[in-house]
């Protein structure tokens, strides 16, 4: 837990996929610096069992929502209009990876890895952007991927959303910086979460085991702690991983050709 930040004192964020890992470490240590959260995931249980174990939890909003539904969303965005009256952040953390080979992977696996991660993502931000914008500009974080900026074996198509939810969030900079509106793009390297169990392979299932890197990596509650540093910091290009996904986020802006090089000989799965 973090001491009180008082530029965070009263920020209404809005948070994404909150349900566990990523999602609740970061609800954990923006509500321990004085943020009021709106916390969104499918899952309802879960979102109370996170937002009873939070600094100030009455304060707290719950809107329980499957973001690829368009219409639940718009109503999801109305009841904090009524209900709050405003969004300072909205952090688009919701998503699902992906552990198959490219020849093992189906078209509709292929659709349902850009709905959820791409599709949705960008549907949300833009149904947002007025409640955003009311009081002169706000902030958009996306959670991407490492995997978005370098590609890698058993995640081709979670690479290429992520890739393409970067690529629109600099879109989303560049078109609304004018109106005061700040985006972020955080690209996780490997962390301890659910995330490789709750993976879709080839045909659409979930992986249901958590792979060795993950397993070994660093935890939700360290990776949640660096992302909010760097976010406050104003930070707006934040890689977080280990030295392997670092030296590769660097590569790949330095020399792909090397990149490619290092992706071919290295253990991902």
């Amino acid at each position: 837990m973090t001491i009180q930040n008082a530029a965070m004192q009263n920020k209404v964020i809005w948070i994404t996929g909150a349900s566990g890992g990523i999602g609740e470490a970061l609800a954990r240590e923006l509500a321990a610096d004085g943020a009021r959260l709106i916390l969104s995931a499918r899952r309802e249980a879960e979102l109370q069992r996170v937002c009873a174990s939070l600094a100030n939890s009455t304060q707290h909003l719950l809107l329980p929502l499957d973001i690829t539904d368009s219409a639940a969303v718009t109503s999801a965005i109305g009841n904090i209009q009524q209900q709050i009256g405003g969004l300072d952040w909205l952090i688009n953390n919701a998503g699902i990876s992906q552990r198959a080979l490219i020849v093992d992977t189906t078209a509709d696996t292929d659709r349902r890895l850009f709905e959820i991660d791409y599709f949705a993502q960008i549907n949300l931000t833009r149904q947002a952007l007025p409640l955003l914008l009311a009081d002169g500009g706000g902030k958009v974080v996306f959670v991407s991927s490492v995997a978005g900026l370098v590609g890698t074996q058993y995640r081709g198509s979670y690479s290429a959303a992520k890739a393409a939810l970067h690529l629109w969030a600099n879109s989303l900079r560049a078109e609304l910086f004018e109106q005061g509106l700040t985006v972020a793009t955080i690209f996780p390297g490997f962390v301890k979460t659910d995330v490789s169990r709750n993976a879709l392979t080839g045909d659409g299932s979930t992986l249901g085991t958590m792979d060795d890197a993950q397993a070994n990596a660093m935890s939700a509650e360290q990776f949640a702690e660096k992302a909010v540093k760097a976010l406050l910091k104003g930070k707006n290009y934040i890689v977080i991983g280990g030295l392997k996904e670092r030296l590769g986020a660097l590569v790949s802006r330095l020399s792909p050709e090397l990149l490619y090089k290092m992706v071919r000989k290295s253990k991902v799965r």
